[in-house]
């Protein structure tokens, strides 16, 4: 009977181990379960990590080609730019040879021309350097022999830069263009003004809307002439007086080489002499000789154009006096300048050296050298300095 109790009594606690221990077995079950989950889920996030840092390298990678693309594409549009404009002069030079064959051609001639109309050409291109001849003649009947002295008149400090008289009879202000790229004219009402220490103080500022190139402006007939920055071959005339834009023209061929080596800034070198406005450039087709081109300045078209034999290697200035251009020279470090090469447009004088044609009782070297017919000077930048040379001439 105590053993039937005893029985009984072990019956449940052997039931509740039982219990416990299958619940033991779940749980651990269980726990294994999760930890493989979260080894899975460890896994995948790990895989998910080494695929983002493979597509951030892609992605650099991808950026890095995408950028040096896009910088090739630049270097390729300027140089598709300049072969354009390239191409534009040269079917403006093949379209202006196409008008004149077409005009001294018969229409129903392709090969032969007719002698008589060769000899008719050849009168024509004589009755035309007789009518240049006689026109230019007029006021030029000297030539330059010497420069005899020189006068600083005033440094401003800046190395670049161009200062003026208008030529004609009844002006008397001085102008200065400060820089290789700027946009504000100084007006001064003589040169007296301009000499004086506080002269930026009493100068009249005239601000352009198109800033200038370079350091080859001329003022002529109250109107300044002047290469757009930021253009190849644009040339600007302003009225000073009512400060606007009163016209614009292309130069064909100009813009592509500095005018002079040593003077690199200037692409255009604007001149005036007693015949009126000229333009100097030189060009990579003529060996980067100097290129001579008569501007009409009220129409602002070209009249015409003279290749010549000067040369603007070891150039770093140049002026029109008597239509005829002088070629000043130097040394890349900056010594004695000089003129060693003159060509005269008429032929008279043709091209010359001359090396006896030495600017005095100074070393250096000039950012611009212009002419002005009416004193028969020279107004010249050097060095940070406005000089003005005095000219020594005789008759032709």
């Amino acid at each position: 009977m105590v053993a039937l109790q005893v029985h009984f009594l072990l019956i449940p606690s052997l039931m509740s181990t039982m219990g416990a221990a299958q619940y033991m077995m779940q749980d651990e079950a269980l726990l294994r379960y999760i930890d493989q989950r979260f080894l899975s889920l460890e896994k995948r996030l790990q895989k998910c990590n080494q695929d983002v840092l493979e597509y951030v390298d892609e992605f650099r990678e991808f950026s890095r080609m995408v950028l040096s693309r896009l910088t090739g594409l630049n270097a390729d549009k300027a140089e598709v730019k300049r072969e354009v404009e390239n191409l534009l002069t040269r079917i403006e030079h093949a379209q202006r040879d196409i008008d004149y064959f077409g005009s001294v051609m018969d229409s129903n001639t392709c090969v032969e021309v007719h002698e008589d109309l060769l000899k008719e050409q050849l009168l024509e291109e004589a009755e035309e350097k007789k009518r240049l001849k006689v026109m230019f003649n007029a006021s030029c009947d000297h030539m330059l022999e010497g420069i005899r002295s020189l006068k600083v008149v005033k440094k401003t400090g800046g190395k670049h830069g161009s200062w003026m008289k208008d030529p004609g009879k009844k002006h008397t202000k001085i102008y200065l263009l400060s820089g290789s790229v700027n946009n504000v004219i100084l007006e001064f009402a003589n040169l007296m003004t301009f000499m004086e220490n506080n002269q930026t103080l009493k100068a009249r500022r005239v601000p352009l809307p198109l800033p200038w190139e370079g350091t080859g402006h001329v003022i002529y007939q109250g109107f300044l002439f002047y290469h757009r920055h930021g253009s190849l071959n644009e040339i600007v005339k302003f009225n000073i007086q009512r400060r606007n834009v009163a016209d614009q023209m292309l130069l064909p061929g100009a813009g592509r080489i500095p005018a002079y080596q040593l003077s690199p800034q200037t692409k255009i070198d604007l001149a005036v002499d007693e015949q009126g406005l000229w333009a100097l450039h030189a060009e990579p087709e003529t060996g980067a000789n100097i290129v001579i081109t008569k501007i009409n300045p009220a129409a602002m078209a070209v009249e015409h154009s003279w290749d010549t034999p000067c040369s603007s290697k070891g150039a770093e200035a140049a002026f029109m006096a008597c239509n005829t251009l002088h070629v000043v020279y130097n040394s890349p470090s900056g010594g004695s300048s000089r003129i060693q090469c003159v060509y005269d447009v008429l032929g008279a004088l043709n091209a010359y050296i001359n090396p006896g044609l030495h600017f005095p009782k100074r070393q250096g070297s000039h950012s611009t050298v212009h002419y002005n017919p009416k004193e028969k000077q020279l107004f010249a930048w050097g060095d940070g300095s406005q000089i003005i040379y005095k000219l020594h001439t005789k008759q032709k």
